[in-house]
């Protein structure tokens, strides 16, 4: 199995669940690689029904989309074996459902949002929207953090692998010392996709501040397949100060379901063995 690209999915057997095996899929398959369903039960008596489940989701799935869909059956939290399973089973990428109730929870809590922060791979968090099939357009908010090489290169590889176009959303600042930040951090942004050859386009928010809502609703407007935010803890990136209050809610559960994939600064997307 070396080499394998391995995208799992944390399940509870919710609707959000199933269209996050939907969008794993078609990146699993994007790759030549697989799907790896995650259960997660609290006592061993649950572990019969589950794995009558698992085995005919992991059967179902395989033949829906054309991809090797495996699963595990885990005992203890949750927030304790995704990142256990996905070190131990050498995980790409993890998508995962909102508003599951049965395990995964809601995204809302700070736990969940610190597994997603420690997390050694790259999140996509969906909600009931299936996957198109394809990813077209990414929306990628800049506003004055630090956007550092690390943080574009994901982008720029999801970008490239899919053939998708970058839509860079920047806020619109009044204040000129803000205002010249955002400019330097765009530029740093265009130079680096000019130079990978990536397609992007930059639309500005038509209003200053109330960021967050104009961003949403622009992906909406483009009818976006994801958008892309960076968890930058620590070096004054956009996701903490996104994370204050309801941002959480508001970007991951945003109310147009919309994918949203959370990545850390240190993670990749595209691996060198796989070109």
């Amino acid at each position: 199995m070396e080499n394998t690209y391995r995208v799992m999915v944390p399940t509870d057997f919710t609707e959000q669940a199933e269209a996050a095996v939907s969008h794993a899929a078609m990146v699993a398959k994007s790759f030549n690689g697989e799907v790896l369903l995650l259960h997660v039960i609290s006592s061993d008596k649950a572990q019969e029904a589950a794995e009558e489940k698992l085995k005919q989701i992991a059967t179902d799935s395989t033949n829906m989309y054309n991809v090797p869909v495996n699963y595990e059956i885990r005992k203890g939290s949750i927030f304790d074996q995704i990142p256990e399973v996905a070190t131990e089973k050498d995980v790409m990428l993890i998508v995962m459902g909102t508003h599951g109730v049965k395990g995964i929870q809601r995204l809302t809590g700070s736990y969940a949002l610190k597994v997603i922060g420690h997390s050694k791979v790259p999140f996509i968090v969906v909600q009931t929207k299936k996957s198109s099939g394809e990813i077209k357009d990414i929306v990628l908010p800049i506003k004055f953090s630090q956007e550092t090489k690390s943080k574009l290169s994901i982008t720029a590889s999801i970008a490239k692998h899919f053939g998708a176009v970058v839509h860079i959303f920047t806020s619109n600042e009044t204040d000129e010392f803000i205002r010249t930040k955002v400019t330097r951090e765009l530029t740093f942004a265009k130079h680096y996709f000019d130079e990978r050859g990536v397609k992007y386009e930059v639309e500005v928010a038509p209003e200053n501040g109330n960021f967050i809502p104009q961003l949403i609703d622009y992906a909406n407007d483009i009818d976006a397949d994801m958008l892309a935010i960076v968890n930058s803890t620590g070096d004054g990136g956009f996701l903490p100060d996104l994370f204050k209050g309801s941002g959480e809610v508001d970007v991951i559960s945003n109310k147009y379901g919309l994918p949203v994939i959370v990545m850390n600064p240190s993670q990749i997307f595209v691996p060198e063995h796989f070109g």
